[in-house]
């Protein structure tokens, strides 16, 4: 499975260990035997990280996919939180773009009046960067 999925072997056996994935049923012999189920979960799982969601909030996902007993109200409230934080977290990249964008231009601006060789003192200029990634 660590191969067909791309992961290390020892994610896999973390993964068991903390829960994100069910222990597998062994041959007689003590190797793993994972199912399209497992696999499709495991998928899942290395998606949501790329993502930026970290193990609690995919566990918590999947939790929530699995339990019948939530009330609908309940899980629609955690999705909108959840998607909330990601819009929160995308405006701030957006932020932190374009001052990166416009340090860029400075650089470019330099490079372009005094050369490759001359040391960048753009950076000097904006050591105060604030939380959300403005230059202040």
């Amino acid at each position: 499975m660590s191969r067909k999925v791309g992961v290390n072997p020892q994610t896999i056996y973390f993964y068991e260990r903390i829960g994100l994935i069910p222990q597998p049923k062994r041959t007689e012999s003590g190797y793993r035997l994972f199912d399209e189920d497992d696999v499709e979960r495991l998928f899942f799982i290395t998606r949501a990280k790329a993502l930026g969601l970290n193990l609690d909030e995919i566990k918590e996902i999947l939790l929530l996919q699995e339990s019948q007993s939530l009330p609908c109200k309940e899980v629609y409230h955690r999705l909108l939180h959840k998607v909330e934080q990601i819009q929160e977290t995308i405006s701030q990249l957006q932020t932190f773009k374009s001052n990166l964008v416009k340090l860029l231009h400075r650089c470019e601006d330099n490079l372009s009046r005094y050369g490759a060789t001359t040391p960048c003192i753009v950076l000097r200029e904006n050591q105060h960067e604030t939380k959300d990634g403005s230059v202040g």
